[in-house]
């Protein structure tokens, strides 16, 4: 939980600056690690998760939010890049910044640096009850750059944005969200978003495949007293397009629940379960073909299972986490372990620090 008395700040024409932020460190054990280069391909390593400020304000009829600072994204089935690689190869020193405008109390519009609409998981690890991000995550974008409308009146809320999908740089890819609040405790929402042109941009934050693609959500909500669960479903489609070498269509399957249960006003326990299932891809006898990979080989599957106790006192948290990865239908060289062909993972991860 964030900080509830955050810093306030007077600066002016702005008004009332509010200035929040993070500083916490991660330690994890692994096993079938791939010792391929990398503290994250270690069977163990110790490394900074978040040394992070926000600054905001949240009244007035221009409004702005800066996020800025260091931090690693550790997430299921992938090997760790530590945070000084990830803020510099992924989505810079500043990942989150931007303005926006309150045209009406029910219609506002963000431009900038935004957060993902797609997924039922935030980017960073303090905005979650796992330490690390899940398999379905994986196949999300997670920050874009464009402008995004909002509207919500009454139970309903939508949101629309045209942005740069997978972090590209071209604005090419149309996102929106539509909610639907039943009633205090329980709610749904439908995500859509896809390319709508060829982009050939090739990053550690901008997959050519998945930023060529179009995905799906199905989210559910409930909230009751100390229990939060959130189950939802997820489909993408990747087509087929020679020019950018993806020579075969391929799409993933999945499903999650998370679910969150306060034990206390200090205590509290995470859990995830999740299933990735990806079809097609495959070349057959063409030897002119690439095979599309979305996950570990064509046609492969996976699952995972995260629990994660949550201690925190004030400013101060510590957690712990236990996950574990299983991988079914294996490529071969795509796998966990020193020869890449192992099928599953365990990972004991510790987080501590502060949220002032």
């Amino acid at each position: 939980m964030p900080n509830p008395n955050p810093l306030t700040v007077d600066a002016g024409p702005f008004g009332s600056v509010a200035v929040t932020g993070q500083v916490s460190g991660i330690g994890a054990l692994q096993s079938h690690a791939t010792h391929a280069g990398g503290i994250g391909n270690q069977d163990g390593f110790v490394d900074l998760s978040n040394a992070q400020v926000e600054i905001q304000t949240t009244q007035g009829p221009v409004q702005f939010y800066v996020q800025a600072g260091a931090y690693s994204l550790p997430s299921l089935g992938s090997s760790y890049l530590q945070a000084t690689k990830a803020t510099d190869q992924l989505f810079g020193p500043v990942p989150v910044a931007y303005v926006k405008g309150v045209i009406t109390p029910e219609l506002t519009v963000m431009a900038g640096l935004l957060p993902t609409l797609v997924g039922a998981e935030s980017t960073f690890t303090f905005q979650n009850i796992n330490i690390e991000r899940g398999l379905l995550w994986n196949q999300e974008p997670a920050i874009s750059r464009g402008v995004q409308i909002n509207y919500a009146h009454g139970p309903f809320s939508a949101a629309v944005s045209l942005n740069d999908g997978y972090y590209s740089g071209k604005l090419n890819w149309l996102s929106g969200t539509l909610g639907y609040a039943i009633d205090s405790s329980n709610s749904i929402s439908f995500v859509g978003a896809g390319s709508l042109s060829r982009n050939d941009k090739l990053s550690v934050a901008t997959p050519v495949a998945q930023n060529n693609s179009s995905i799906f959500n199905f989210i559910y909500s409930h909230a009751s007293g100390p229990l939060t669960i959130t189950p939802y479903l997820q489909y993408s489609h990747v087509g087929r397009d020679d020019q950018l070498g993806i020579n075969r269509s391929a799409d993933t399957y999945g499903g999650a629940v998370l679910v969150k249960y306060a034990l206390n006003t200090e205590w509290s326990l995470g859990a995830r379960a999740e299933y990735l299932k990806t079809t097609g891809g495959t070349c057959g006898a063409d030897a002119d073909c690439t095979p599309t990979n979305l996950l570990y080989g064509t046609k492969s599957d996976a699952w995972s299972l995260t629990v994660t106790p949550t201690y925190q006192k004030g400013v101060f948290f510590a957690r712990g986490e236990l996950s574990y990865t299983r991988i079914g239908n294996l490529e071969a060289g795509l796998g966990f372990g020193r020869d890449y062909a192992q099928r599953d993972q365990v990972r004991a991860l510790v987080e501590t620090g502060i949220l002032f």
